[in-house]
């Protein structure tokens, strides 16, 4: 377990915020494997404020899904703090995206460009700490780029202006999610913190969360990329824990797993934004079974919810019929 300020977690298992991807569908589906906290995707500050529709729609929430994190993004302190008073009843607990390598939120001297100014992300910190009781978090990555990795600098602002838990991507901005995310550095800024410090970086596999939480000595561990397409990830990161080893989800698990998820996208989205970004997610559940590649090509054909519905029962049900036959 893991004490967040007054919030407690019931394990050290969390879904990370992922642009494009922490959605309601996305956090409920993953929720049902038994992560301690899910976050929603990076919500605009400066959005939150300007009563943007659009970004007030990435706030939406289900009771299942709590606790919730709630991370926003900007680069103005004052706004920020704005954003986060605005957010107290949306969530449990608030975050600051200081990670995001995209182009475009670093052009805006949002995410990780705000690691360049260290002074800057403490005034931020301070900010957000005033204008909210929540728990406050904050997700960095190790620096801007190989000449300028600051973390443990940060990290400490950040301590000292009130943060409640440090999250570290063990990569630079100029790295991307490429090379090895370095997990000493993980190590280092437990070392050198108060605070729960959780570990985000190349958690694929139940292995890899156990050797994170063994060599770094870090709080708990954030899913990723790791987990797209497979929430099973989290369930076996757990039952690892308890010295448990769960079988590989078969074809009639993913495909079960697959049509809730597209049905819960359809019921909050409507069928137009799900035929649209759906697509990932079902050529995600898809991988590693036979005749995937022709799966894929047929969802990133299809028009209509119809024909994604019946695609995907049809290949996982074909996949389904394979394994037990081979059994």
């Amino acid at each position: 377990m893991i004490q967040i300020a007054h919030l407690q977690l019931q394990n050290n298992i969390i879904l990370a915020p992922m642009a494009g991807i922490s959605d309601l569908p996305y956090r409920m589906i993953m929720k049902s494997f038994g992560p301690a906290l899910v976050y929603t995707e990076m919500v605009s500050a400066n959005g939150l404020i300007r009563a943007g529709k659009r970004t007030r729609q990435l706030l939406r929430s289900a009771p299942e899904e709590r606790p919730l994190g709630i991370q926003l993004f900007g680069d103005d302190p004052a706004v920020l703090a704005e954003a986060t008073a605005m957010v107290q009843g949306d969530g449990e607990l608030v975050d600051l995206n200081l990670g995001c390598p995209v182009t475009k939120v670093v052009r805006s001297g949002a995410g990780s460009a705000m690691l360049r100014d260290p002074l800057k992300v403490g005034r931020a910190v301070a900010a957000m700490r005033r204008a909210s009781a929540l728990p406050l978090t904050v997700k960095i990555r190790s620096g801007w780029d190989s000449q300028s990795v600051n973390f443990l600098e940060v990290g400490r602002i950040a301590e000292a202006e009130g943060a409640d838990a440090l999250i570290l991507h063990p990569r630079t901005r100029a790295q991307g999610f490429g090379g090895k995310a370095d997990w000493g550095q993980i190590r280092e800024l437990k070392k050198a913190l108060n605070l729960p410090v959780i570990g985000s970086g190349d958690v694929f596999t139940a292995q890899d969360a156990q050797a994170m939480l063994e060599q770094t000595g870090c709080d708990g561990v954030m899913i990723g990329r790791g987990g797209y397409g497979n929430p099973w990830l989290i369930r076996d990161c757990l039952a690892l824990q308890q010295g448990e080893s769960l079988p590989a989800p078969g074809a009639a698990q993913r495909l079960e797993v697959a049509l809730r998820h597209l049905q819960w996208f359809q019921e909050i989205f409507g069928p137009r934004k799900t035929v649209r970004d759906m697509r990932k997610h079902l050529c995600w559940y898809s991988r590693g079974l036979a005749g995937a590649a022709g799966f894929r090509t047929r969802i990133n054909h299809a028009e209509t919810l119809e024909e994604m519905n019946a695609a995907t029962r049809e290949f996982f049900s074909a996949a389904a019929d394979e394994q037990q036959g081979a059994a």
